[in-house]
Order: structure tokens, then sequence, then C-alpha cells
């Protein structure tokens, strides 16, 4: 992509009513324009990061074996009123009635809405296990919207959820999400802990959080500093094999991790003092596994072999794809701008023209976008007609990984330089080498094209 060509409304200074670091940088980027209290409306560099983190979420959740599928925003208040939880959501569900006065409402999630299809299409054993999964946007009328995306009332969603004969069938299913979650996160270059959480208005006493370690975040936490050392890394895992899955879920929940809600003072002040951490946290993620609740009270049963009728083991495992982008901001910027992590990055690399209008340094600029884009890569050219200062601030303040700076003076010695934004350093390079580069780091992050 041209710059010149692109819409990218970038602003000079620090809107007022940004609080925390990502919602600043996301307004000052042009990434997001809100619409109303929580509402937002995503831009293009916004809406690329946005369809990335998405794309992210869709390959591992299907490397996992989940299949994917896409349920209603709007859902009939009647499947809710079977279930017991029409009245108990309380005031953050949004409560309509149609043109005819039926009662709808706007999704806030739907372990409604799946158990109904899955009654309605599964009655046998041999059809088991089965996990569905949906990508949605959401709607929850938070009292006070704010930090953003990170605690908006319109929100993109991950929502999965498994359907097993037994307990233990459904806790293989929580492992196996525990799994493909770790694999999400670092893909996007997060470390998210997974913490023994409450179940809140879902239900279920089984439930870990994935949070990450930010100084905004909502949540208290507590841990143990060796958890920040464990790493999913490039490991490959048999997700259906039960040993495998449950070896990772106790290498990365044994050790203490909890949320303020299900903190255990005495089992904390077991730990060695100098490992002992209070911090914030962003929960950017949740598995539960909530046995019967929901197939109970909505008749979602199988029939095993000759014996009559069993209400089906569940759980719901949902990841906060919008929220995600703003935390990956929390964990990665600096005074000058967002830094993204080569995984969810709009565009792989920046191109900058010292000299627009320059005939080798347009020739050389184009050259490198014709490598780069042949190459399967994604370049975002600056070719307006800017001061120098002028670019390389947008370039820090969009955050790509990697820029190219191109100027008549190291073409004459037959380099350009290029820059790596999180570390500052520079290297000059034939443009060949530079190219070769940028196509070397990208082997090892790979990402989804997205728009």
């Amino acid at each position: 992509m041209r710059l010149s060509r692109y819409f990218l409304p970038v602003l000079k200074e620090n809107p007022s009513e940004a609080q925390i670091v990502s919602h600043r940088l996301m307004l000052r980027a042009g990434m997001i324009k809100q619409s109303s209290a929580g509402i937002y409306s995503w831009l293009p560099l916004g809406f690329k990061v946005l369809k990335k983190i998405e794309g992210i979420v869709h390959e591992e959740q299907m490397r996992a074996g989940h299949i994917p599928l896409l349920m209603p925003t709007m859902q009939p208040a009647e499947l809710w009123k079977e279930s017991g939880r029409y009245d108990d959501y309380g005031e953050e569900m949004l409560r309509i009635n149609d043109r005819h006065g039926r009662d709808m409402l706007f999704g806030p999630t739907n372990e409604e809405m799946i158990t109904d299809i899955f009654r309605a299409h599964v009655s046998s054993y041999k059809d088991l296990p089965l996990t569905l999964y949906h990508v949605q946007w959401k709607f929850r009328d938070e009292i006070r919207p704010r930090f953003g995306v990170m605690r908006g009332r319109e929100f993109l969603m991950k929502d999965g959820y498994n359907f097993d004969l037994t307990k233990e069938d459904a806790l293989h299913s929580y492992n196996r999400h525990l799994v493909s979650y770790l694999r999400t996160y670092e893909r996007m270059g997060l470390q998210a802990i997974p913490m023994r959480a409450d179940g809140g208005p879902i239900g279920g006493d089984y439930t870990h959080e994935f949070l990450v370690l930010a100084e905004t975040g909502e949540s208290e936490v507590f841990y143990d500093s060796a958890v920040t050392d464990l790493t999913f890394g490039d490991r490959e895992i048999d997700y259906d094999s039960v040993e495998e899955c449950q070896g990772v879920l106790e290498e990365f929940t044994t050790k203490y991790a909890r949320t303020d809600e299900t903190h255990d003072e005495a089992l904390f002040n077991e730990i060695p003092e100098d490992r002992r951490r209070v911090a914030r946290g962003i929960e950017v993620g949740q598995i539960f596994y909530f046995g019967t609740k929901y197939s109970e009270a909505l008749g979602a049963t199988v029939q095993p072999g000759d014996g009559k009728p069993e209400p089906v083991h569940m759980g719901s495992h949902g990841i906060g794809v919008s929220r995600l982008l703003g935390a990956i901001i929390e964990a990665n910027h600096d005074d000058n701008g967002i830094i993204w992590p080569e995984g969810v990055t709009p565009f792989h690399c920046g191109i900058v023209n010292l000299k627009q209008g320059d005939e080798a340094a347009d020739g050389a600029c184009d050259d490198l976008y014709k490598a780069l884009t042949a190459a399967g890569l994604d370049p975002l050219y600056d070719d307006r007609k800017e001061r120098a200062g002028g670019k390389f601030a947008t370039m820090d303040l969009i955050g790509l990984p990697w820029r190219i700076t191109v100027g008549p003076r190291g073409l004459k010695n037959g380099v350009v330089e290029l820059t790596s934004r999180r570390t500052g350093e520079s290297e000059e390079l034939a443009p060949e080498a530079a190219v070769a580069k940028i196509i070397e780091v990208y082997k090892d992050h790979p990402t989804p094209r997205g728009f």
C-alpha cells in the first residue's frame, strides 16, 4: 500500500478523553473513531490488525479440531427464559421488542443459542465429542464504558462450546482449549497467564482466565513469579492425546496464579517471599467447564448405546478479539507510539523515501516495494511529499516492526537503512539484503494477510 492512497487520519495531539495508553495511541494512529460511548468505528489500520488477530484465532481453533460456524447477534428471549438466565443476567443485557412485540435481546454470549442448535441436530453419542465456535460482535451495556476497546459496549469475541458424553471427556476439551489459547497468545507476541478465576454469570466452578500483565489492568492478580518463565514455544501437541494436553495444563497452572476473586492468602504465603508478586492484569480470554447446567435446562441429551438419554457435559471458551488489540498495545509501546509484534502487525515493513521526486530514490523504493510484495509480504510505502521527520514520526506512531529508509546519499553507496522499531538499531544493507532479511524474519512469524 502507498501511504498517499491510504486512509490514515493520524493525530498530532493526545486526545483528552483517552485515559490509558492503548486508547490514546489507537486514536492518534487513526485506528478507531468513537461513535457513541463504548462503541467504535474501526478505521482501515485498526480493522487490518483486528482481522490479523481474528485470523490467528481461527487458525489455532481449527488446528485444535474445533469447527467454525456463525450464530446471530439478535437472539429470542424464549431461549434465555428457558435456561433461567433472562432475568438473572442483569442490566448489561440489551433487551428489545421487535415490531410484533416479541421479546428479543442483543446477545452478550451464546450458551443458549448453541445448545438449541445442538439439541435440534444431535441425539447420538456417536456424534461426540463436538466443539463448535464462532467469532461475532456482541453487546453488553456496561454502566461505565471506558479505556477504549478494553471495556467497550460493543466488542468482537470468539466463543466456543464443547459437547461431551462424560465429565472426563469435557475436561479433556477444557485442556485442549487451554493449549490452543497458549499457542494463540504467543503467536501474537503476548504472555497470557492462565489464572484460577470465578465463573460469574456464565457459571461453572472450573475456570481459568488468561491475563496479560499491565499497569492498566482492571484485575488485581497474585502469582508466583516463576509462571512468567513459562513459554509454550513451537512445540507440537497432539490435541487428541489426553496425557499431552493434561501435561500442558499442569505445567501452566500448578504454580500459584489467581485473580483477586479467588485469591487464597494462605496458599499465596506458601510461595517463597522473593517470588510473590501482586500486579494488575488485562483479561483476554476465559475457559469454563460447567457440566450439565445448560444441557439439563434446555434438554440437550444424547443416548449412550441402549441406555436412556443423558444430558451432555459442556464448556464455553472465549477470547476477546477486539480487546486483544488494546492489550497488545498496552504491552508493546514506548513514548513514540505502538510497537507491533511481527505476528499481528498491520504491514510487515515500512518504506520511507527521504526525497520524493528524486529519480534514484523513487526507483529504489518502487523496487523494494515490488520485491517485498512478490515475496508475499505487505509493505507500507510512505511516498508523501513530507519532511523526513514527519515520516519517521508517523512510522513510529503506527508501530511497524521494520522500516527501510531510502535516500540519495545512501544509494550512492549502494545501501539503504534497515531499522528495528523494537530495539531502534539500524544497519546499512544493500537493498536486496534488506529485503532478504525481512523475508527471513517473517518465516518465523506467519501472519494471516488480513485486509
